[in-house]
């Protein structure tokens, strides 16, 4: 099976460049680094990375995505080859993108396959738990979860959907503080989700694997035929990989146990962080790869999927859950299944 090979650069200064059919990677004329092309299906720059001419109009002939973000993780621009795709799926799915029931259906799934994994962190969390008080917190918000998810069905609309949605994750995001361990929490004190920027070291890991799940996401929904601009339950923007991001809800509580593992196991340190004029917090120089790193590792665990008698790679799931997608958009199943995970 395909596993989306995504190739992260955070050295500063590197020179990519094509080697026959290999990427190659150097720092100052010393090769680090080389990946035949036929392994790749992602190239992630941070920061100064310099890349030559024939490498990028190589990866665009290849259909090897490349993404561009600055030194913090933030997205600058992104390179890609011709327009591929089954143009009847994706006439489908504008098709289905119009049809309130199909729109409000599919975004409900989304949500609930958030909201469910979210629920599992907490549950796990409290099994964990030493501490009784920390035990109660996560298990009253385990119980909220379970009310939201018994409300979505009554949701009449996409906004009425995302109110609850947004007052779900408000909670979860309150009982996070419980899941760090105690001697961590005076370094990595997480009092609710901020963004652009983010405020402290908590959101800068959370925002940071996020761009990363992002970018998985929006090559899966490309790698299916999708147009991942279009989606159902984020808002249609120029520029907003909407339906990507739509995927990405199931999956962000992979990132969330991924953050408390790093802190938990003080795999990242306060010193990896650093605070800009105007409050915001932003991971810093190695770190960025030994997140990565970890990331990287964590895609090659193995979850057992809801629909099949196999277990799947955690980085295969981003691309089976936009071809469960486009199946639901064709109209081949009665609607979509999100990954959950137990």
């Amino acid at each position: 099976m395909q596993l989306l090979n995504t190739l992260y650069v955070t050295l500063p200064e590197a020179y990519l460049h094509l080697d026959n059919d290999t990427l190659r990677v150097e720092i100052g004329r010393e090769t680090r680094l080389r990946v035949p092309l036929h392994h790749l299906t992602g190239v992630v720059t941070f920061g100064h990375v310099n890349l030559s001419a024939p490498l990028m109009h190589r990866l665009a002939e290849e259909a090897i995505t490349l993404t561009l973000l600055d030194t913090h993780g933030r997205f600058k621009a992104r390179l890609e080859g011709a327009q591929t795709g089954n143009i009847l799926l994706r006439q489908a799915q504008h098709a289905r993108a119009a049809d309130p029931t199909f729109a409000l259906s599919t975004a409900r799934a989304c949500v609930a396959g958030k909201l469910k994994n979210c629920r599992q962190v907490l549950l796990r969390g409290a099994r964990e738990a030493k501490d009784e008080s920390d035990r109660q917190a996560l298990e009253r918000g385990a119980a909220d979860l379970a009310a939201s998810l018994r409300a979505l069905p009554t949701t009449e609309n996409l906004d009425a959907l995302r109110g609850t949605e947004g007052e779900a994750a408000r909670q979860y995001f309150a009982c996070l503080n419980h899941l760090i361990r105690a001697d961590q929490r005076p370094h990595f004190r997480f009092e609710g989700r901020t963004r652009r920027p983010p405020r402290d070291p908590v959101n800068a890991l959370l925002s940071f694997l996020y761009t990363l799940i992002t970018h998985d996401c929006r090559a899966a929904c490309e790698a299916a035929g999708l147009d991942p601009q279009l989606g159902f339950l984020h808002v249609v923007r120029p520029g907003r990989p909407a339906l990507a991001l739509d995927l990405v809800e199931e999956f962000r509580p992979f990132a969330d146990r991924l953050v408390l593992s790093l802190i938990n196991r003080k795999q990242v340190t306060p010193q990896d962080f650093k605070t800009y004029e105007g409050g915001a917090v932003l991971l810093e120089g190695d770190a960025r790869r030994n997140v990565s790193v970890a990331y990287q590792e964590r895609k090659q665990e193995a979850m057992s999927h809801p629909l099949f008698e196999q277990t799947i790679a955690l980085g295969l799931l981003p691309l089976v859950q936009a071809r469960l997608m486009a199946r639901a958009i064709r109209q081949e199943t009665a609607g979509y299944l999100p990954f959950t995970f137990r």
